[in-house]
């Protein structure tokens, strides 16, 4: 941990927010069609079912998953039960520059985090850092005009980003333990798969109150599907994937600065669907965050 940002882990660390940028535009398109609990829990589900071929071992009793289950079970919980089942319920009771602007504390909450839970102290790199970084996120949520920064109120739906966020700092934070048995954590495959395992009984857990306490119903065909197969392969396996090895290489709190560049590619994404062009503050916003990646990771050089 703690390796100096070398252009492959960049690009690690980078994969993860551009999948999250298209999983919340995923999310917004089947809002309606699908309850959001059970759509945390259905791209889960066909997540295990994808890396099963590769991981089959992992669910063997003779597996040493079984003697770690407190640790994957609350990795699981974490990062796999809470993280996007919150973001989806967010995206149904807050608006988009909401959930946005609530989600970009995400720097600081890795270094509150690894500070009072892990021990990590927090430099002033690292703060000027985010800084930087926030100012970018912010550029962007009000396109270049602040005033508009003033019109936003919070509601139910930001509480959900807040929980979501800290469940994503101490999930990550906990990735950065080297404390897996190495059959399991030298195998990628295996690693997500012990995770799912227990994530998939707690979103499980979760969906059947969200049909038990409401009127949840799902809207079959070729958009819930398709939604389903990019939200299973892209922001599950692939960004889950790149961000353990991420984190792994260079720490919670220099990647956790990454994830603001989630909402500028958001706000590409959104402008190329609206058949907008790329505005002069979308350059100066990649310019601050980026800027913010670079102070805060000096430290790891």
């Amino acid at each position: 941990m703690n390796q100096r940002l070398t252009p492959s882990t960049i690009t690690l660390l980078v994969i993860p927010p551009l999948l999250w940028a298209g999983n919340a535009v995923v999310g917004r398109l089947v809002n309606g069609l699908v309850p959001p609990i059970t759509l945390n829990f259905l791209r889960w589900a066909l997540a295990f079912v994808l890396l099963l071929p590769f991981a089959f071992g992992v669910l063997s009793p003779r597996s040493v998953l079984w003697a770690h289950w407190r640790r994957y079970g609350l990795l699981g919980l974490l990062g796999v039960g809470c993280y996007n089942t919150l973001q989806y319920l967010a995206l149904k009771t807050s608006t988009p520059i909401n959930v946005t602007l609530v989600a970009s504390i995400m720097p600081i909450f890795m270094l509150i985090v690894g500070r009072l839970s892990f021990g990590q102290a927090v430099t002033a790199r690292q703060a000027g850092g985010a800084v930087l970084s926030i100012a970018g996120v912010l550029l962007v949520l009000c396109r270049g005009q602040w005033g508009l920064l003033m019109k936003f109120h919070l509601v139910l739906g930001d509480a959900y980003v807040l929980l979501a966020t800290l469940a994503w700092a101490y999930y990550s934070w906990l990735l950065s333990r080297p404390v897996d048995p190495p059959a399991i954590r030298g195998d990628w495959a295996a690693f997500l798969m012990a995770q799912i395992v227990f994530g998939l009984g707690w979103s499980a857990v979760f969906a059947g109150g969200e049909w038990a306490l409401s009127d949840a119903h799902i809207v079959w065909g070729w958009p819930v599907a398709a939604a389903l197969l990019f939200v299973a392969l892209g922001p599950a396996i692939l960004a889950f994937r790149c961000w353990g090895m991420g984190v792994q290489r260079v720490g919670p709190a220099v990647a956790g600065f990454f994830s603001n560049l989630t909402p500028l590619f958001a706000a590409v994404m959104s402008a190329a669907f609206l058949g907008e062009m790329p505005q002069v503050f979308h350059a100066v916003a990649f310019v601050l965050i980026v800027g913010g990646i670079v102070v805060a990771s000096s430290r790891a050089a």
